[in-house]
Order: C-alpha cells, then structure tokens, then sequence
C-alpha cells in the first residue's frame, strides 16, 4: 500500500467512525419528557390589552393584563389583570385580580385570587373583594359563591355569594350576611 492510500484509508475510517458517534449521541427517538404538539398554534402575550367590543361594535371594555397566554384547550389565562369599562358605558366599575380565565364560548371572565372590583359613583364609592368572582362583561354582571365583603364608604358587609348588576347598581347577597354601619 502507498503511503497515499493509507492517508485515505484513515481518513475514510475516522469520518466513518465520527458519523456513526453522532448518529448515537443524536438519537432523535428518545423521549426527553416534553411532548411535541406539530398542530398547537396557541399565543402568548407580555403588557396584554384586549378591548371588548358590545353588539353595537362600539368599545364596550377593556383587560389588561402583564401575561395572557392561549392554551391547548383554547382557554385564554391571565396573570396580574385589570378589567375597566369604556367610559362611554356609563358603568364606573373596574375590577382588579392576580389572574383570569376565559374559556372558549363562555362570555364570563374567571377571576382569582384577591379580587376586588370598585364601583366610583359621584355620591359614594364602592368596594367589593373576594378571592373569587365571575364577571360577565357584556351584560355588566358580576356573581361568585365565595365569601365576599363589601364597603360603602364606612359600612362594611360580610357575606358568603352575591350577584351583582353593575350597570344598574344592584347588589343581592345570597348567604351569611352580616354588616358595621356608622352613623
């Protein structure tokens, strides 16, 4: 053998033996824990705002939130988030949250964790705090079965579930209802 054809011969098998290496440290079939969904397209978003438009098309609300991420299951959660109505609504109400929910066809917004929603009239304010609500922005209803308290200025309402119509200010408690007022 030439001394040219023993430099190939060990070119050759050194490439022969790197490929084969690579190959095994490379094993595509092994499951590393995380699965592989080819078809989800969900989204992500940072400094969220989504705004809620009525029938009419007009802007009717809006969320804010620091995350929104879209699911599998096309639920849509939030973390930090903030629900206003447009001032044109003529509903004075915000509602503040450590994280949301919406489900897929469902109009309600599930809130959770130190909820509290303020009612700014001329007259007076109001404050509603619970550790979970669901509010269904479109028809200005809020309801939960949590236990609830509710300030009016200096009176204060413990309760356990309430519904309320925000646009039109009507509070109804359901259970457990107790309360300070100061004259």
């Amino acid at each position: 053998m030439s001394p040219r054809s023993i430099v190939v011969f060990v070119v050759l098998t050194a490439a022969t033996l790197g490929s084969w290496y690579l190959s095994k440290s490379d094993d595509r079939d092994s499951d590393d824990g995380v699965p592989l969904d080819p078809t989800y397209h969900g989204y992500y978003l940072k400094s969220a705002r989504i705004l809620g438009t009525g029938s009419d098309g007009r802007l009717l609300y809006e969320i804010q939130a620091e995350y929104a991420e879209q699911q599998e299951d096309e639920r849509i959660e939030f973390t930090v988030v903030q629900i206003r109505y447009s001032p044109d609504s003529n509903v004075p109400w915000s509602v503040k949250a450590d994280s949301a929910t919406i489900l897929p066809n469902n109009q309600r917004v599930l809130l959770r964790g130190h909820v509290v929603a303020i009612g700014a009239r001329a007259e007076r304010d109001t404050e509603i705090r619970t550790e979970y609500l669901e509010l269904d922005p479109e028809n200005y209803l809020a309801e939960t079965d949590a236990r609830v308290q509710i300030r009016i200025d200096a009176r204060s309402i413990t309760a356990t579930g309430m519904v309320a119509s925000l646009r039109d200010d009507h509070l109804e408690l359901k259970s457990n209802v107790s309360g300070k007022f100061v004259p």
